[in-house]
């Protein structure tokens, strides 16, 4: 039986260091996002505080609906309640591999739904830090990967991946993810813009388990060293599996949401 195990540690071993660095990256992002499938779908209400490069704040509340889908990317519904120039505002996402994300936007002032264009996808969401890449799902498709190294992130363990995005228009020739090795969450992820030169950090953290498994961050924190401003997202009152299905994710709908 000794013997048998030293085998399996050898084998075990010597697969690892035939991995190349792409193939562990891939391999990390696999395993992330297979801990992750299977919770349905959510509710949640998130509190968005944007700042300008003297501190001056403006806050905007927010509803958010995500529904799981199989064999594709998730469908995410956001919607704006306050403050009031906003009302009504909301944001319909369908995320996908290597084919352009499906985003639609209603503006009320407007009265209209306005398809956002695959090529504007790197422009800011409503005047945060954070882009329209940067709210769908990310699957795993829409990057490659390599492993950089293992690093320690606060009280934690991580793996530290690059990835380089495999679609078009991508406003990032890079993004740098630390993973964190027990739950797959990630916990920071630093931006390369497209000159390949350092644009902004999102930095998560207050994890919180749902149906004993899965991880959600309480708070986003996007800062962008090049301007100055950074965006925090502040998330409470998750809901799982609450039934969501896809007519509650219809274009058409948009109007409707007050």
């Amino acid at each position: 039986m000794k013997q048998l195990l030293v085998l399996l540690l050898m084998l075990v071993t010597m697969t690892a260091a035939a991995e190349t660095p792409e193939e562990k990256g891939l391999r990390i992002a696999q395993e992330a996002d297979a801990y992750d499938t299977g919770f349905t779908d959510f509710t949640a209400d998130m509190l968005m505080t944007l700042r300008n490069k003297k501190g001056d704040e403006s806050i905007r509340e927010i509803r958010v609906r995500t529904l799981e889908v199989e064999g594709d990317g998730d469908k995410s519904l956001s919607i704006f309640d306050r403050p009031r120039d906003v009302k009504g505002t909301a944001m319909l996402t369908y995320t996908h591999g290597l084919k352009p994300d499906d985003q639609w936007l209603y503006l009320p002032a407007l009265k209209r739904v306005k398809r956002i264009n695959s090529r504007n996808k790197s422009g800011p969401f409503m005047g945060s830090e954070f882009a329209y890449e940067d709210l769908g799902s990310q699957e795993i498709e829409k990057y490659t990967y390599k492993f950089l190294r293992d690093e320690a992130c606060g009280d934690l363990q991580c793996y530290v991946i690059e990835q380089y995005p495999a679609y078009k228009y991508s406003g990032y020739t890079r993004r740098v993810v630390w993973v964190d090795k027990e739950f797959y969450r990630p916990m920071k992820v630093v931006f390369y813009d497209r000159k390949n030169e350092l644009l902004k950090t999102l930095t998560n953290s207050g994890y919180q388990q749902y149906l004993d498994h899965y991880w959600r961050a309480d708070k986003m924190d996007m800062e962008n060293h090049q301007t100055g401003k950074s965006t925090t997202l502040s998330w409470s009152n998750y809901q799982f599996k609450t039934g969501l299905t896809d007519r509650d994710f219809i274009k058409s709908k948009l109007k409707n949401y007050k």
